[in-house]
């Protein structure tokens, strides 16, 4: 289950080392109201005995804005996402979200307009198309690489089998980047962050396609990164 929260900010510019820290404490904190335990575990070491954390969240992203090199803009119209294809893990964020009238993200205070379930769409037919509205981060040889890199769907492939095989779900899959934006650099508490958006064709059971699509792709879905729109 994924869902929208739509958001209006009280001011104008959200700092760029603030647009992805905060994003992981968010989650964390609205799970924590409704489930203390399952905040703490995914916090400490991750979930059901494995190092990852199945959920995504989508830092926040405004209309109508001015572009203005150097900051990110932010306007009385925006949205950010969360979602996992864990009930436990998204009926929290949900209720979590529920009732909330504003939210903070760093020192920017959100004002929540209101809450909307997003549908799965129909992945029967073994294939998506999916576009990323944060960049996708995936790592080889301890670095990050880009999509234009000969390795990227490969190891896009192998992180997307390795979250099937946390789910129980049949892994095989095939992975071609479609196309990609420019790479971006960002900083989570100070240390870098590479990777780039990008739109991908990836076949795989309809199973895993959604659950992907609740998720999201790559690395470090939970501080913002690799969210599909």
């Amino acid at each position: 289950m994924r869902f929208r929260v739509d958001l209006a900010a009280e001011r104008t510019v959200l700092r760029w080392e603030d647009v992805f820290t905060p994003a992981r404490a968010v989650a964390y904190d609205l799970i924590r109201g409704q489930d203390a335990e399952l905040a703490a575990e995914l916090h400490s070491r991750g979930y059901a005995g494995s190092s990852l954390r199945p959920l995504g969240i989508c830092s926040p992203q405004f209309h109508g804005t001015l572009r203005s090199r150097g900051t990110y803009t932010t306007s009385a119209n925006g949205s950010l996402w969360l979602g996992s294809p864990v009930p436990r893990i998204s009926s929290a964020l949900l209720a979590g979200i529920a009732g909330k009238r504003s939210l903070r993200w760093a020192s920017l205070t959100l004002s929540v307009r209101g809450v909307q379930l997003e549908p799965t769409p129909d992945h029967l037919a073994g294939e998506a198309l999916f576009s990323t509205r944060t960049p996708v981060l995936i790592k080889w040889e301890d670095r990050y690489i880009h999509p234009d890199h000969p390795q990227f769907a490969e190891r896009l492939s192998h992180n997307l089998r390795h979250k099937a095989d946390f789910l129980g779900l049949p892994a095989e899959n095939e992975v071609e980047v479609v196309s990609s934006g420019p790479p971006r650099k960002f900083l989570v508490q100070r240390a870098p962050r590479h990777g780039s958006t990008a739109e991908l064709r990836i076949r795989a059971d309809p199973t895993l396609l959604d659950a992907v699509y609740d998720w999201g792709l790559g690395l470090s879905t939970n501080q913002g990164f690799g969210w599909i729109r």
